[in-house]
């Protein structure tokens, strides 16, 4: 009877986490509808009294709210990418490992099993990367993420704000959210700056408008800093072709750990996000290169072109040769098994 007690009150609370995840999700659409609602109605129709201003506004306005809205879209709904069977072990495999209890030679089955598998990146001790809760070997770049209760490929973090794990599938959609949620703070903030000038020197009648302009030029501006440091510091991990994970805890490979491990280099890093055909690089349109289970290492590009070796990798902060726990990252909401 208590277990049962027990039982339902842990299906409760799941239940409860799953509807309260949705929170920021919904903030932040109420507040593009109010925004949207303020700038259509309340500026371009109330306030703006050139037509020809109105139409232009109107168009540039809705140009980007359709890419704005659409990147949101993908980035919410496209689900994380999860690693495919060959890494999940077999049920003979699971059973003999489970039931192995000397951990040495539980260690020494993983190690096994990996050399079928493309997987160069090991954990700090230099063990084979395992998820006991999924029961797979770990693909590179891949992180159980705990909110998700799945492990997800090329993992950067888990964000409240799109109630989603960003990754493989999606980065690229999220990195386009960022872009265009900053182009739409500044075009409204831009836009809204001269009637605000107006209404602050009184050159426009005091009506419900006035709050609406007003606040909507604040909002746009808040969002707009916190956006853009969040889009830059993006921007530089796609330069470096790193995740949130791995700025913060190196990348141990075979060979040891390696910072600069997947960096091959400003143009082809930012491929590896966006893809080789240019065209697709603003459309919310799937076109990273490969499946997400392996990666091209910057020490297989350097013994296809020995000159890469002679270049002077970036500095980084003294703090990416911390040891830090495996997946675990101040910036991200995730938590390694």
């Amino acid at each position: 009877m208590r277990r049962g007690w027990k039982m339902a009150l842990s299906g409760g609370l799941r239940c409860c986490r799953r509807v309260l995840s949705w929170v920021p999700v919904l903030v932040i659409v109420l507040v593009v509808l109010w925004s949207y609602y303020a700038y259509v109605f309340e500026l371009c129709l109330v306030t703006v009294l050139s037509p020809a201003e109105k139409v232009i506004y109107l168009i540039f306005y809705h140009a980007i709210f359709v890419f704005f809205t659409w990147t949101y879209w993908k980035s919410i709904f496209t689900l994380p990418q999860q690693p495919n069977q060959k890494f999940h072990l077999s049920c003979t495999d699971k059973e003999r490992y489970e039931n192995e209890e000397r951990p040495e030679v539980q260690k020494q089955m993983l190690v096994d099993m990996a050399k079928k598998l493309p997987v160069y990146t090991r954990t700090g001790s230099g063990a084979v990367r395992f998820c006991d809760r999924c029961h797979l070997i770990k693909p590179d770049r891949c992180h159980h993420c705990s909110v998700c209760a799945v492990c997800v490929l090329k993992m950067d973090h888990h964000c409240p704000w799109v109630n989603n794990c960003i990754g493989f599938s999606n980065y690229k959609f999220f990195l386009q959210f960022l872009a265009y949620s900053v182009l739409y703070c500044l075009y409204i903030a831009t836009t809204v700056f001269s009637y605000f000038i107006k209404y602050w020197r009184g050159e426009l009648p005091s009506v419900r408008s006035k709050f609406h302009v007003l606040f909507l030029l604040f909002v746009a501006c808040m969002f707009f800093v916190s956006l853009v440091i969040l889009f830059g510091y993006h921007c530089w991990l796609v330069s470096r072709n790193k995740t949130t994970l791995e700025a913060f805890c190196t990348p141990v490979f075979t060979s040891g750990p390696e910072k600069n491990g997947f960096n091959l280099g400003f143009i082809k890093n930012i491929q590896q996000v966006f893809g080789d055909n240019k065209k697709f690089w603003l459309i919310p349109i799937g076109s990273s290169p490969g499946d997400g289970h392996s990666f091209p290492m910057r020490s297989m590009n350097e013994s296809q072109n020995p000159l890469l070796a002679n270049e002077e990798p970036w500095e980084d902060n003294e703090d990416d040769n911390r040891d830090y726990p495996e997946d675990s990252s101040s910036l991200a909401v995730e938590t390694e098994t």
